[in-house]
Order: structure tokens, then sequence, then C-alpha cells
């Protein structure tokens, strides 16, 4: 026979009722639990090489980000000299902490040219290109910055390997080549942190805070972020 239909109890003048409803049993729980551990399990695993990603392309031309620190830096040197580049570029825009921009010499981008060559590199294989951009869309604005010196000084890229700090590399090459379109193939160098084990950083706060910093980026410039003009 069939179980009968038992009515909601109702109260309040019938403005609360109380109805049969669904619920988990124990080996719902467990299978929850279970694909929440391998979710996360995965995410560990494979999130810090997706976001640290190194892709070259045959270049001839290289891009440092200023505002990497110094053992990127040297990483930098070391990839122009064994890559055989022609040139190398540095970018970005005011040096934090300095009340936005003044002159192109209180830049990321002159800071970076600077150690450069203090390391070694001749100075005519630097040119840094400042931006103006100070807080929002720091990265795209360094890209349009660059793509403007390059088209005022009549210089034609259609290739170029960007050096950037381990875990904003993927959102990097994502920003620049929004910025410089498909008539320019971007590479992406990602220099690892000394921070901390890359392949632990779930057991350090500077790799968890980078992590999920870098992680909520990339969803914004990936979903979000509306470029004007982009690649033209």
């Amino acid at each position: 026979m069939p179980e009968p239909i038992i009515a909601p109890k109702k109260a309040l003048g019938g403005l609360l009722a109380r109805q049969e409803r669904w619920g988990l049993t124990w080996r719902g729980w467990l299978t929850l639990a279970l694909t929440f551990a391998f979710t996360g399990g995965l995410f560990i695993r494979t999130i810090h090489p997706f976001l640290a990603v190194t892709d070259r392309v045959d270049a001839d031309y290289l891009v440092v980000e200023g505002w990497v620190h110094e053992y990127a830096i040297q990483a930098a040197i070391k990839e122009f000299k064994n890559g055989n580049y022609r040139q190398i570029f540095t970018t970005g825009g005011p040096v934090r902490g300095t009340g936005g921009y003044t002159n192109d010499f209180n830049t990321s981008a002159s800071v970076a040219a600077e150690r450069l060559v203090a390391d070694g590199l001749a100075k005519n294989l630097v040119q840094m290109v400042p931006s103006r951009i100070v807080d929002r869309d720091r990265t795209y604005g360094s890209a349009i910055a660059l793509k403007n010196w390059l088209k005022e000084n009549h210089l034609e890229v259609h290739r170029m390997n960007i050096v950037t700090e381990d875990i904003h590399a993927r959102r990097t090459r994502l920003l620049f080549q929004q910025a410089f379109g498909d008539d320019v193939q971007v590479g992406i160098i990602a220099i690892p942190p000394s921070e901390y084990d890359p392949a632990h950083w779930w057991r350090y706060s500077e790799g968890i805070e980078g992590i999920m910093m870098a992680s909520m980026a990339y969803v914004y410039a990936q979903l979000l972020f509306q470029p004007e003009n982009p690649g033209n």
C-alpha cells in the first residue's frame, strides 16, 4: 500500500509549517567529505605549478617586471646571457610608498634597469619603459606602456619573453597578451621564490598568502577585467 500523505503541521496562523525534508545519511556525509578532501588535495598539488608557469618562446627581446626582488634580477641576467637576446626592457610604475608618479626615474622600471646595469649588463642593452599607473591594473598598464614605447620608437617585436616572480607568471602573461594582441607571441619565465619551498607552499605563511592573492588576481584578470582597446 502507498504511504499516507501527512499534511504539514502549521503554527502562528499558518505563517510557519513543519514539513518533511531530505537529509544526508552518514554515507552522504562521508561522500561529501571525501569529495571536499579530494578537491582540496588537488588544489594544493596543482595550483602552484598552474600559476608559476614557465613557457618560453624563441625571442630576441626580454622583459623584466621592475618590482621583482634581487634574486629574480640575477635570474634575468642569466636568462639574457644564455638566451642570446638583443635587448632587455624593464617595466613598472611609481615605486610604492613614494606618493605616486613624480618622474620616470622614480619608477620600478628605472630601479630594475639600474640594478641590471649594476649587476653586470651593458647599459646600452638595458632600456627602461616606465608606466604612470599607480594602483589598479599595474601589470596591464606596464604592458601598454611598453607597447606604446615600441610603437613610438619604430621597433617591431613579434615575440618576447617576460621574467617575473613565481606565481605571478600566468596572470602576467595573460595581461601582456591582452595588451599586445595576437600579433605578438608572449612567453613567460617564472623565477622560483626564495622565501619558501614551492613544492610545499602550504607549509609557509608566505606561500599561503601568496597563493590566495595570486589565485584571486588571476580569476579577476581572466573573468572580470575589461581592458580598453585590447590588442589594438
